[in-house]
């Protein structure tokens, strides 16, 4: 009879058990099907990478082989439009994070009359939908007859990537403590080495996070791009021309190269990050 309790109460509390242990990693387990559902695009372009299909289309699995990772640029105007890609987005990102930096400092720390007004004009491209920036651009530079190319490109890179480096400096800049800087200055600091040696180290997480956004939004536009470029073609106008009439491995081949550059980044900055705790505590 005892040992008949003893199962029925062994019974009872394993569903518990197994309740409280959901209970307890619920948010690891969604969590983690976030990033599969995220990562899953990224190893499916990893995989067809390897692929040789029979046709022009590379949408269906036929047989592994490495011919495209031996010959990038293979396919014609490929390798062109990546570099234009990569030249413009780390333009846009330099002039974006400047402007956007200076901003940011001006909006946290000073007030003046229109700083209101600044500040939501400095939110609507990040709410407004690309295809209005887009046409909005575009036409402005028809009315001033400037020819569309790489310099039309490259100004409204710079226009939509600015809101997301001033976001990200000002929330930076808001959260800084102002007795570091008049610290500094107690001890004789001027003002250009209070900023270089107190200010900005600490906004550099700040202005590092927008422009790295920057460079990732600036290379992977295709709306505002397409509007404004005339015939002038980046990676992604052509990666878009080349689904019409048949998508090389080749283009596999890039994005997989640029995940796993993104990637290795991420794991050196978590890494650098960690390293200087350890420092810091011992």
């Amino acid at each position: 009879m005892a040992v008949h309790e003893t199962t029925e109460a062994t019974a009872a509390r394993t569903p518990n058990r197994g309740l409280r242990w959901l209970r307890r990693n619920i948010i690891t387990i969604a969590g983690l099907c976030t990033l599969g559902y995220l990562i899953l695009p990224n190893l499916v372009v990893m995989v067809f990478s390897f692929n040789k299909p029979n046709g022009r289309f590379n949408y269906q699995w036929q047989r592994f082989s490495t011919d495209a990772w031996s010959d990038p640029c293979g396919v014609a105007d490929l390798c062109g439009s990546l570099g234009l890609s990569l030249q413009i987005a780390l333009w846009a990102t330099v002039g974006a994070t400047v402007l956007g930096t200076m901003i940011a400092f001006a909006l946290a720390r000073y007030r003046f009359r229109a700083r209101s007004g600044v500040n939501t004009l400095i939110f609507l491209p990040m709410a407004m939908p690309e295809v209005v920036m887009a046409a909005s651009l575009a036409t402005l530079f028809l009315n001033m007859g400037i020819q569309f190319g790489f310099w039309t490109i490259l100004i409204a890179h710079i226009m939509f990537c600015l809101s997301f480096v001033v976001t990200a400096v000002k929330a930076r800049v808001m959260s800084m403590d102002p007795r570091l800087e008049q610290a500094a200055q107690d001890l004789y600091a001027s003002p250009v080495q209070t900023f270089l040696r107190v200010t900005l180290p600490i906004a550099a997480p700040g202005i590092a996070a927008g422009a790295l956004l920057s460079f990732a939004l600036s290379f992977d536009d295709f709306i505002i791009t397409n509007f404004n470029a005339g015939s002038t073609v980046t990676f992604p106008m052509f990666v878009w021309g080349s689904a019409q009439r048949g998508t090389p491995v080749q283009i596999n081949v890039i994005g997989t190269a640029m995940f796993l550059v993104a990637v290795l980044c991420v794991v050196m900055g978590q890494l650098a990050g960690a390293r200087r705790k350890r420092s810091k505590r011992s």
